[in-house]
């Protein structure tokens, strides 16, 4: 699958190829799926799941925002019906979403809500804060959703005086929902 192209900067950064790719594989999008995007930003995780799902709905409160998911949907190459919606989720979520992504953590709770009240089979949401992650663990397990939790730490090399080294990217807790998910393991 040919790179994301990302030439236009939201200023809140994409979510990083490779929390993308955990991210999508938890989410095992289906080309029959309607996926949503909330909070899709720079339009990251939009362009790969319109890569793998048959319809997609990017949801964005801010409309320069949405702007550059629009402009960096139009950069790739992609097979689904994609449509973008400017709100503040919950509202303009599909009610007939298969699975949904939470990019950030603004009204997530109200958003889980929507999603286990339409029936959505796959939730996952991506958080860099430790308050806030423990919130949404306890917020996924409280509707009966949580499936998994990780913990994702990605360090890229460089070089330093003639040998390698490793910068660090910030950890990021990927929260895992699943309509049948059972609980943790």
């Amino acid at each position: 699958m040919p790179q994301v192209a990302l030439p236009h900067d939201a200023k809140a950064g994409p979510t990083k190829a490779e929390i993308r790719g955990v991210t999508l594989r938890k989410l095992d999008l289906q080309p029959t799926d309607h996926f949503v995007d909330v909070g899709s930003c720079t339009g990251a995780v939009t362009v790969e799941a319109a890569r793998r799902a048959g319809r997609v709905t990017a949801v964005e409160r801010k409309p320069d925002r949405l702007e550059v998911t629009r402009k960096n949907l139009a950069a790739n190459e992609y097979d689904a019906e994609v449509s973008l919606r400017e709100a503040e989720a919950p509202a303009g979520l599909p009610d007939d979403a298969d699975a949904m992504f939470l990019g950030g953590s603004r009204n997530f709770e109200a958003v889980l809500d929507h999603a286990v009240e339409t029936g959505v089979d796959r939730v996952v949401m991506n958080v860099s804060r430790v308050e806030v992650a423990g919130r949404a663990v306890d917020a996924f397990r409280d509707r009966d959703l949580l499936s998994e939790v990780l913990q994702i730490q990605v360090n890229h090399g460089y070089e330093l005086a003639g040998a390698t080294s490793f910068r660090a990217d910030n950890p990021v807790y990927v929260v895992v929902g699943r309509r049948d998910g059972g609980g943790l393991a």
